[in-house]
């Protein structure tokens, strides 16, 4: 299956599949998607923030990121015993429990990816490792507000989301494993006829890992 290291070929999902792909901003099209905006408000917000901002990042690819929980190894697309680097932070703690608490995952999330989105930078279309990662995806979007892209592997359809600050996006099913997602690579969005510019972004991507 595709992530970000071993992105869709383009026999699979072309530039012009892209290009002329129907866009539509409904997100009741998949399956297994679940969007919550205000999930947080703007005090957890930033103390999500400060809380991240005063631990070490790492530039292990192009954007700045955060593992805790189990290392993810981009390139070898597994994740085993020997990659574990200790719990969960306490305040990322509080809210992996709190997802499970309000049933968004079954399990109680083990692993913690946090990227810093710069204006202008973004992440190829993907699905998340299925060997490494379990049923249910969840991020958590902090700063600034941006359009991530949902395009159906078989069908190609294309669905525009707006992720807000403080909003929650859960996939499971389909969306998980026959949606790719990503963010494109661009400063300004334009969604339903707003043009909107992008500032820092921090996503906190929640998951359950599956240990081989």
């Amino acid at each position: 299956m595709y992530d970000l290291f071993n992105p869709v070929p383009d026999n699979v999902l072309s530039k012009n599949d892209l290009c002329h792909s129907k866009i539509i901003n409904d997100i009741s099209m998949i399956q297994g998607l679940t969007y919550l905006p205000n999930f947080i408000d703007k005090l957890e917000v930033k103390y999500l923030i400060e809380s991240i901002n005063a631990e070490p990042w790492l530039s292990d690819i192009k954007r700045r990121v955060q593992h805790y929980g189990y290392k993810y190894d981009y390139k070898a697309r597994s994740i085993d015993y020997s990659m574990f680097i200790g719990k969960l932070p306490s305040w990322a703690m509080i809210m992996a429990q709190r997802l499970f608490d309000e049933k968004h995952i079954s399990e109680l999330p083990d692993q913690l990816i946090i990227n810093e989105y710069q204006p202008g930078q973004g992440i190829a279309n993907h699905v998340d490792c299925e060997p490494c990662f379990g049923n249910t995806i969840i991020s958590i979007s902090l700063g600034s507000s941006c359009v991530m892209d949902f395009i159906n592997l078989r069908t190609k359809q294309k669905v525009e989301v707006m992720l807000e600050s403080g909003s929650l996006v859960v996939l499971t099913g389909e969306a998980r494993h026959n949606w790719t997602h990503g963010i494109a690579q661009r400063k300004t969005d334009n969604f339903k006829g707003m043009k909107t510019e992008r500032r820092l972004r921090i996503s906190m991507t929640f998951r359950k890992v599956i240990l081989t």
